[in-house]
């Protein structure tokens, strides 16, 4: 896996191979941020990052300067690599250890950008949903990514389907 822009443009990141996660590719990973770029200047939002494994995601936003940043996964060794490799890297990324949907019933805050990407056998694809945009965790035109394969679907009027290869974004705006 590698940072395809910013700050850290094709740094490559070794993840331990023992980790039980599936890391969103970079030709997905890629087409996701121009289309993030050409609507929000990253460096002034809020990100929240969902099931984030490895970190992937949370490295892409930090590396083209997002300040505010959280990273969100159950396993610790996730947590973990997450923290050493932020910490390596010099980014300001607050890593939390908790079930995804239990740290959403708690959480108060408002972001800008909450990415989420379940494994793809997940069964709460909806609920996740419905959690974030019921409790309004999302700011004004913020917006909502959740990663899946195409045997998850939303029919929703009002969100954006992208598709690369097996990969899927469902994206929601507020």
């Amino acid at each position: 896996m590698r940072i395809i822009s910013g700050k850290y443009k094709s740094k490559r990141i070794f993840a331990p191979k023992d980790l039980s996660i599936r890391p969103t590719t970079d030709i997905a990973k890629e087409a996701l941020f121009n289309i993030l770029e050409n609507r929000f200047f990253l460096n002034q939002k809020k990100i929240l990052d969902l099931f984030s494994g490895t970190g992937n995601i949370s490295y892409e936003f930090a590396s083209r300067g997002c300040d505010e940043l959280t990273a969100v996964d159950q396993n610790y060794q996730c947590v973990k690599f997450i923290s050493d490799m932020s910490k390596q890297l010099g980014f300001n990324i607050n890593v939390i250890e908790s079930n995804c949907m239990r740290f959403l019933e708690n959480i108060k805050e408002k972001f800008d950008i909450i990415f989420a990407d379940p494994p793809y056998s997940y069964n709460y694809y909806n609920k996740l949903k419905k959690i974030i945009l019921d409790k309004n965790l999302l700011v004004k035109d913020g917006c909502l990514i959740i990663e899946h394969n195409s045997n998850t679907s939303f029919n929703d009027q009002d969100m954006e389907l992208r598709k690369y290869g097996n990969v899927h974004f469902s994206i929601f705006t507020k």
